[in-house]
């Protein structure tokens, strides 16, 4: 992909997490300015404040605003049908750059991303392809309007794997994931392979909160999987 120098950094500025507030509270870009850069934010299902992923995403974007020459808007879903007409506004509106927060955006882009060949697209753990004639995918080949932004989440829980097992005096240590996809798969199998780096005999007890958008949102269930992990050690 060939991307310009502005636009790559502007889109690695989305993974700064710890830093310091650079727009108003509220998200509101100042007055818009064509010598700036036009940025819009679709976060997924839980919004700009759940404390997590979306929160460390606003973060960078919010860094991104300080740096840079930039005209940030931002957009809460609040349900998964919203998120499709939320990317396609931007795109009307003509804005140089458009994120989408999470894999389950990576279908909704596939096809806002190849309507609007011109702009520029970015999008956090997930992959776009370049479409063929048929309008299918083709495998191996990127999207040339699109930053794919993936990780290797395995070797961050691999090290939170060491700590536990560290930490443990029971021999037993726990993992509870969101959703139940093979993404957060990733993070556990990391995270078992860490803890048993340390010990090769430890218990590790894993759960997930649910199988739909909604486990991104539950703290609730997930305090529940955390008492009974507690409780079996």
């Amino acid at each position: 992909m060939k991307f310009s120098y502005r636009f790559v950094l502007l889109s690695l500025c989305l993974l700064s997490v710890f830093v310091a507030p650079a727009c108003d509270p509220q998200g509101r870009a100042a007055k818009d300015d064509k010598s700036k850069l036009k940025v819009g934010i679709v976060f997924d299902i839980g919004g700009k404040d759940d404390r997590s992923f979306n929160a460390a995403a606003w973060e960078g974007v919010k860094r991104a605003a300080q740096d840079f020459p930039i005209v940030l808007r931002d957009v809460e879903p609040g349900d998964p049908t919203s998120i499709e007409p939320a990317m396609r506004a931007f795109a009307e509106r003509g804005f140089d750059l458009i994120i989408g927060v999470g894999f389950a955006q990576t279908p909704i882009m596939q096809d806002v991303a190849t309507d609007y060949p011109n702009i520029k697209f970015a999008i956090i753990d997930g992959v776009i392809l370049k479409r063929n004639a048929q309008g299918k995918p083709i495998e191996g080949q990127f999207a040339e309007n699109v930053a794919s932004l993936v990780f290797k989440e395995h070797q961050g829980s691999y090290l939170v794997g060491m700590i536990a097992a560290k930490k443990s005096q029971t021999g037993v240590v726990g993992f509870i994931g969101g959703m139940d996809i093979p993404l957060i798969h990733k993070f556990a199998t990391g995270y078992e392979e860490g803890a048993r780096a340390v010990n090769p005999n430890i218990r590790v007890i894993d759960n997930y909160v649910g199988v739909t958008d909604a486990a991104w949102n539950n703290p609730g269930k997930g305090k529940e999987l955390a008492v009974a992990q507690i409780n079996k050690g």
